[in-house]
């Protein structure tokens, strides 16, 4: 079966779909995990050709603002940052200005994602509003990350719980069993890609790599060897999955209180 599909079906059937796939999130949406919602609707195989296919057509249109724009985490314009004036940096600090607001909290709760495309998603849902640190870690974590972690988690005198997102495949169930050996998290949840959920959602299975050393011990747990990406996931629904499993370690009184004393002393700034 070739992999190049008529101009046609582009144009009138995958192009305007991923628009509106995009257009649906409420945060920034990279190429890849586009690619894996498409790939979820069966709209595109999982080849090469097919994933350059969309980034050579979607960029075109980008560039002339017929497609929604998407962001690149490997690129970016290094710099410093500047002012005005002497004026305009104590604005910008006031409206910087924030304390830890995880302060009181029972829980020190981490979220840990193996995918770079989830990590804005999380940075905006709960990063932001709540303080919660992300972890990301893209495959397989370093020495040096679970050491700075294992220091982080020990500044403060509380239990910690990993809440984690990752593949549904050989590498992304050991990953996480990699990481909880290597750190100390006195509990830990997948929040996500578990095999219910994706049968729940419809999500549909991709070959599995043989090639994979752990793929013998995920095909005797689940009877067949297959991969089922993370990205591939509603937004909606992954958001909906940490919050639950963010509120059943998390003290929403002492967050208020948090937020009241920030408030409090931003404006003394």
């Amino acid at each position: 079966m070739s992999d190049r599909r008529p101009n046609g079906h582009w144009e009138s059937v995958i192009l305007p779909r991923a628009a509106l796939i995009v257009a649906s999130y409420e945060t920034p949406v990279g190429l890849r995990q586009l690619y894996y919602r498409v790939l979820s609707e069966g709209l595109l195989r999982n080849t090469t050709p097919e994933y350059k296919q969309l980034s050579s057509r979607t960029a075109a249109l980008r560039r002339t603002d017929e497609f929604p724009a998407l962001i690149d985490r490997t690129r970016t314009i290094i710099r410093r940052p500047s002012w005005t004036s002497p004026e305009a940096a104590r604005r910008a600090l006031k409206k910087q200005y924030r304390v830890d607001r995880t302060e009181g909290q029972e829980w020190s709760i981490y979220l840990g994602v193996e995918k770079a495309g989830i990590i804005e998603q999380l940075r905006l849902w709960f990063e932001g509003p709540l303080g919660i640190p992300i972890l990301p870690l893209g495959g397989y974590s370093s020495e040096s990350f679970e050491r700075e972690i294992v220091t982080h988690d020990a500044e403060h005198d509380r239990p910690s719980v990993l809440l984690y997102a990752g593949d549904l495949d050989a590498s992304g169930e050991d990953i996480e069993r990699n990481f909880l050996a290597h750190t100390d998290f006195d509990e830990s949840k997948k929040v996500a890609l578990t095999f219910e959920q994706a049968e729940q959602y419809e999500l549909p299975p991709m070959p599995g790599k043989a090639t994979d050393p752990r793929a013998a011990r995920f095909e005797a747990k689940y009877g067949r060897l297959f991969q089922i990406e993370v990205d591939a996931l509603d937004p909606n629904v992954l958001r909906e999955l940490f919050a639950d499993a963010i509120a059943a370690y998390w003290d929403d009184d002492a967050y208020q209180a948090v937020l009241e004393r920030e408030a409090s002393e931003r404006e003394q700034v």
